[in-house]
């Protein structure tokens, strides 16, 4: 069982999706992302990348497939904890989502949304420090994500963070049980365990970086089953 990545789509691979049910779905999504650590990959990535940031102006970090734009309200948390002046940007392709995260985000105002395709020129024209991506990964087919890797290592300036699932029985069979007992709503329940399947063991991403031509990067396991996914390019 799960000796391979399951294909797709998720629910929310659908990015006409627009409704009451999505919005619960991202509630849903913080909750358990808070509950089980999901948002520390990111900041202990960011606290180690530090002393790369830039000099003399603020850091530009881009969360792709932002989704409710929770990961970036918790970076925003931290850059102001840590005195660190950032332009955050969170990059979507669902409409929906970002107008849903902007409402959520108002007590930041260095949040900003765009909407944009990532495998598009006009995205990869801009410029950012760090792009970071938080569950995001695993929506995508080996061969697109060989060709992301490949550009997001292009396009930034100081390094690439990625923080997605680890494909593990117990995982799977976890968030099962949790998102039921929890009553999550059907897209939860349906795309949760889903995105388990669709995950990422580690010989995975060793075999994916060696595809993208990529040999220095950082792959750390933490808790709750994610991996850390670090590509330094500014050393």
């Amino acid at each position: 069982m799960l000796t391979k990545r399951a294909p797709g789509p998720e629910l929310m691979d659908d990015l006409t999706l627009a409704s009451d049910d999505l919005r619960q779905n991202l509630d849903e999504l913080e909750t358990i992302n808070t509950w089980l650590g999901g948002y520390a990959p990111v900041l202990d990535a960011l606290k180690r990348l530090r002393p790369s940031f830039p000099a003399g102006r603020p850091l530009r970090v881009a969360d792709l497939g932002s989704g409710g734009g929770d990961t970036l309200r918790h970076i925003a948390r931290w850059t102001r904890k840590n005195a660190v002046e950032a332009e955050l940007s969170g990059i979507d392709a669902n409409a929906f989502m970002l107008e849903y995260a902007t409402a959520k985000s108002q007590e930041f105002p260095e949040i900003s949304f765009q909407q944009f395709d990532i495998f598009s020129p006009e995205f990869q024209a801009e410029p950012f420090d760090v792009l970071t991506c938080s569950l995001f990964c695993h929506h995508f087919s080996d061969e697109e994500l060989v060709t992301l890797l490949q550009q997001w290592q292009a396009q930034a300036q100081v390094a690439v963070v990625i923080n997605d699932l680890h494909r593990h029985w117990l995982a799977y069979h976890s968030i099962k049980w949790l998102t039921r007992l929890l009553g999550g709503s059907y897209l939860v329940r349906h795309d949760a365990p889903l995105s388990v399947a669709r995950a990422f063991r580690r010989q995975d991403w060793v075999a994916l970086l060696a595809r993208a031509g990529i040999t220095r990067y950082e792959l750390r396991w933490r808790w709750a089953f994610r991996w850390q996914l670090i590509l330094v390019v500014n050393a």
